[in-house]
């Protein structure tokens, strides 16, 4: 006989904050502990060539809505919160790393190469700086990526939510 998993424990999370915020590592660690299929944003909402450009909404979104349809539980992380925002209503639980923006630096600075991300480590530390730099904008930006549109969003959802402060605990 198998597993009967209840509607209650089926898992589908959401988690966002700025870069560096540890939204892959609680990804991985969540997907680790509870059999959860995995999808970072950045794999699906950039077209691959340099300068890289984004995708069109609507495909990243089809993209999006494929993964759902093919996993029924499953943890979703990313900064995009115009690809965020639509799986709202498909989420049971609202993950944000609202970390201070030297913490996201220090947490940059430490991560090791993503592979799914940059052909070689040497690719990934050239775009440090960069990187960096965009991070420190987090409060001052207005686009998709920055704090108010993830403010917004997070007081938007009516689930389960939590959000962040600092690596160790919740505001």
């Amino acid at each position: 006989m198998g597993l009967v998993i209840g509607v209650k424990d089926i898992k589908k999370i959401v988690i966002f904050g700025n870069s560096g915020s540890g939204k892959s590592t609680l990804a991985r660690k969540l997907c680790a502990e509870h059999g959860l299929a995995h999808l970072d944003l950045d794999t699906l909402a950039w077209e691959s060539g340099s300068p890289p450009t984004r995708r069109e909404l609507v495909e990243s979104h089809r993209e999006t809505d494929a993964f759902i349809d093919r996993h029924p539980q499953w943890a979703i992380e990313g900064c995009y919160s115009d690809l965020i925002e639509p799986l709202l209503e498909r989420a049971n639980e609202l993950i944000f790393l609202d970390l201070p923006i030297d913490l996201c630096i220090a947490n940059a600075k430490a991560r090791p190469w993503e592979a799914h991300k940059y052909d070689s480590k040497a690719a990934q530390d050239a775009n440090l700086a960069a990187l960096l730099d965009w991070i420190a904008q987090y409060e001052e930006r207005t686009d998709t990526f920055s704090r108010s549109a993830h403010i917004a969003m997070y007081d938007k959802y009516l689930g389960k939510k939590i959000r962040y402060t600092s690596n160790g605990g919740s505001a």
